[in-house]
């Protein structure tokens, strides 16, 4: 079974679940026009998994399809963004620089 990315309003954050177990989730905040993405969280147990990258790239598809973009101001999804760069197409137009 593939990991599944919900959106959870209610929480301000995207969580991934696999199966009935969550893996990891990535807390956000509401900006205008964009969405900052504040913090991403694996617990150890489900470390080194890939479940991080699953939870950036599902978030980034995702606040495009609601027409939003990201400002990621955690550190672990501005690395991630920072090594898929055709990611950097989802980031704000005003901090998409630091990706180029």
């Amino acid at each position: 079974m593939e990991p599944k990315l919900t959106d959870e309003p209610t929480k301000s954050r995207f969580e991934l679940h696999d199966g009935d177990e969550l893996v990891g989730w990535l807390d956000y905040r509401p900006a205008g026009e964009s969405v900052i993405l504040a913090h991403t969280e694996v617990p150890d147990e489900h470390g080194r998994k890939g479940y991080g990258g699953v939870l950036v790239r599902g978030a980034l598809e995702r606040l495009e399809q609601d027409g939003k973009t990201a400002i990621p101001l955690c550190p672990f999804a501005a690395a991630y963004i920072q090594r898929n760069l055709e990611l950097a197409k989802y980031v704000a137009p005003s901090f998409r620089a630091q990706f180029a």
